[in-house]
């Protein structure tokens, strides 16, 4: 993991203008579909969560016109997305740059935290609980979208390299070593 820089970058302005008229029950179910796809390829992930894989996790892509809800239940993981602040056992706010980079092992976490580019309130067990249980499974997002892309796995790859390449956000695992 390499340590958090000084200022973790914001999600380009325009990303979250063109998110803000998306219908949030469409994007509720295209995240829903990754994470049991994630359930299913990485089933340790859940089990890594021991109690607290019934917990409902906010996450709060600070830079975002949006707030992630987590449902992690192995059998049937759920996500939905909403407008305003939700209650839930724990809440991790931050920019989405430093969420993905932490999902990708590409920040660590506790450097995150005491930064203040991320702010965690609620059940921290919960939170170190869900972040070791993703550093434990490796995630790459860019390679679990390829996945479920089937015939369009080369395409999606290309759409994700330019998405990353262009936004600055990391939407894959770097190598070892690389820097953000």
């Amino acid at each position: 993991m390499q340590p958090a820089p000084l200022a973790i970058r914001t999600a380009p302005p325009l990303l979250a203008i063109a998110l803000r008229p998306l219908p949030l029950p469409l994007l509720s179910a295209a995240l829903t579909a990754l994470t049991r796809s994630v359930a299913a390829r990485h089933p340790s992930l859940f089990r890594r969560l021991g109690p607290y894989s019934t917990a409902r996790f906010v996450l709060d892509p600070t830079d975002l016109p949006f707030v992630i809800c987590l449902l992690p239940d192995a059998a049937k993981p759920q996500v939905a997305l909403h407008r305003r602040a939700q209650q839930g056992d724990t809440k991790i706010a931050g920019p989405l740059a430093a969420l993905l980079g932490l999902v990708h092992g590409a920040f660590d976490g506790d450097a995150l935290f005491f930064s203040r580019d991320l702010v965690i309130e609620g059940n921290t067990e919960a939170a170190l609980a869900l972040r070791n249980a993703i550093d434990d499974a490796e995630l790459d997002i860019g390679a679990e979208l390829q996945a479920l892309s089937g015939p369009f796995a080369g395409v999606m790859g290309q759409a994700i390299s330019v998405a990353q390449a262009r936004t600055g956000l990391c939407l894959t695992r770097p190598d070892q070593g690389e820097w953000i």
